[in-house]
């Protein structure tokens, strides 16, 4: 398996992601199933807050693995602070997973419960000196985390992004995306889950606070649709839709999950 092509086919999933990424069977991987019967209530955890500039919006592009939403991270314009995170993070960069069907695609798993899609933001703590330097360390990144399930009514939430996917159908496609405030893709409650985790994709680094939002927002099935239309082939070859670009649960090695919310 060449190092630059992981993906998620069975020739170079995440089950074989360990051979060229050894982090990857470490002991704090994600995503994780969290049960609510192990899960800790933590009082102390406190409430976050995301302030967020949406002219720090910049592109939107399709990499072949995932739609991804491009932030300007050069000084502190879009920050999330508070929850189980000390200082303010710098949202960089957002991404989604998703499935083939409705049934599946979230990388977490609640009480056996899988999600068409889940939606992270990825923030990176500046006291690192920049996202290189923050990969390193333990504290170095948060994502938030927000599941999407598909309903009868479609969230103009996520309008905004899956409008633009027609531009972005090819691996390699880049397009502008301009005046974004990704503050609407919050559900209404605030309530979280968090743990000490890792990218869920290779080199699956172990630095990351998660913070997982309890309630999902909801999509339509032609939303999913559209984020299915997407291809991880590049403009001049076959057209072959990039579904499924989730990783299963890993273990949990003893970690605790904590709840902000009984």
């Amino acid at each position: 398996m060449a190092q630059s092509v992981w993906g998620y086919d069975s020739d170079n999933g995440p089950e074989r992601w360990h051979e060229n990424y050894p982090l990857a069977k470490g002991d704090k991987q994600s995503p994780v199933e969290i049960n609510s019967k192990d899960v800790q209530h933590d009082s102390s955890l406190a409430s976050w807050h995301a302030s967020y500039d949406p002219g720090a919006a910049k592109t939107i592009l399709n990499n072949g693995r995932t739609c991804r939403v491009v932030f300007d991270d050069t000084f502190d314009r879009s920050v999330l602070r508070g929850g189980p995170l000390s200082g303010a993070y710098r949202l960089r960069q957002l991404h989604l997973h998703w499935g083939s069907c409705d049934q599946h695609g979230s990388e977490h798993v609640i009480d056996g419960v899988k999600y068409a899609a889940e939606l992270h933001m990825v923030h990176w703590n500046p006291k690192h000196g920049n996202f290189a330097g923050a990969l390193k360390q333990p504290d170095g990144v948060a994502v938030v985390g927000i599941f999407l399930k598909v309903g009868k009514t479609p969230k103009p939430e996520m309008k905004r992004i899956l409008e633009e996917i027609e531009n972005i159908k090819t691996k390699g496609k880049e397009a502008p995306f301009l005046h974004f405030d990704p503050s609407i893709l919050f559900p209404k409650s605030r309530d979280y889950w968090t743990y000490h985790g890792s990218f869920t994709t290779p080199p699956c680094e172990e630095c990351i606070t998660w913070i997982l939002l309890r309630e999902p927002i909801e999509v339509s099935s032609d939303q999913m649709a559209k984020l299915r239309s997407l291809s991880k082939n590049a403009e001049n070859e076959p057209v072959s839709p990039l579904v499924d670009n989730w990783r299963p649960p890993q273990p949990l090695k003893g970690r605790i999950v904590r709840a902000s919310f009984k």
